[in-house]
């Protein structure tokens, strides 16, 4: 059985400041290691599940946190970014078996978490989908629906915790951390380590198939900037309108040319 995670880091158990989340800044280190050791859960859970082939990507700014010496021998670690649309789940096909996020986050414009964002924490206010809001859980859940692999298992704050149980009542969730305004108030980072490892594998092994999450289209992508001169700029896209100062918009059948003007336009 072939497992693909892909890990972010805000939404690691405890961090609640950028500083934590940035290589160039001392506070980034242990964050580092408890990205590394939750993912590493989640392996072993996969593997205790019946995988055989793991694939990990590291999903967070430069693509280099996690730390590959512990992972597990079956597992192949993604770093760096190609540049693909897949983006966060680059090289994820339909042979896999399922598809988990650990350390994600919720979405650009949310109060769950101070480090909320969509692709980008520094360009994007806000990004919607259908109208409804858009994190990068749902971004990279829907391409692994659009492939047929179900998402089993998703790890982050309670505010996307619950935005996946309302989307995908059969995908597990591990509850890392409650955002209150520029604060967090974070779970034991062994218990969630341990709920990591246990949730996997009992996700492995149950109805995976009720947690294929297939995005309905047509798809309308709205995308929110900071700035208006950036919206105007993305707005040259093939088939966007700049629909306000600073919101693009763009109507497409396939899910997969979300992605594909993601790539340019963010």
């Amino acid at each position: 059985m072939k497992v693909y995670i892909s890990a972010d880091i805000e939404g690691i158990a405890g961090i609640a400041h950028w500083d934590e989340a940035s290589a160039d800044k001392p506070d980034y280190g242990p964050f580092r290691e408890r990205m590394t050791d939750h993912v590493l859960a989640a392996c072993e859970g996969a593997m205790a599940g019946g995988a055989t082939e793991i694939v990990v990507k590291d999903a967070h700014d430069s693509g280099r946190n996690i730390l590959a010496e512990r992972l597990p021998k079956c597992a192949q670690l993604i770093r760096g970014w190609s540049e693909h649309p897949l983006l966060m789940v680059q090289e994820l096909d339909s042979s896999f078996a399922a598809v988990a996020f650990v350390g994600y986050h919720s979405q650009a414009g949310s109060g769950g978490n101070p480090l909320a964002h969509t692709l980008s924490s520094s360009s994007v206010f806000r990004m919607r989908l259908n109208g409804r809001p858009l994190a990068e859980f749902h971004l990279y859940a829907y391409a692994a629906g659009q492939l047929g692999v179900p998402t089993a298992l998703v790890n982050g704050d309670r505010a996307l915790c619950g935005e996946v149980k309302t989307l995908s009542p059969a995908t597990r969730t591990v509850e890392s951390m409650v955002g209150v305004g520029d604060s967090t108030i974070a779970r034991h980072p062994d218990i969630v380590r341990d709920e990591l490892r246990e949730g996997m594998q009992k996700a492995l092994t149950g109805d995976l198939e009720s947690a294929l999450i297939v995005p309905a289209g047509p798809h309308a992508l709205e995308v929110e900037f900071e700035k208006a001169p950036a919206a105007y700029r993305s707005s040259h896209y093939p088939g966007a309108q700049l629909v306000e100062p600073h919101t693009v918009r763009l109507e497409v059948e396939d899910y997969f040319d979300v992605l594909r003007a993601l790539t340019f336009m963010v």
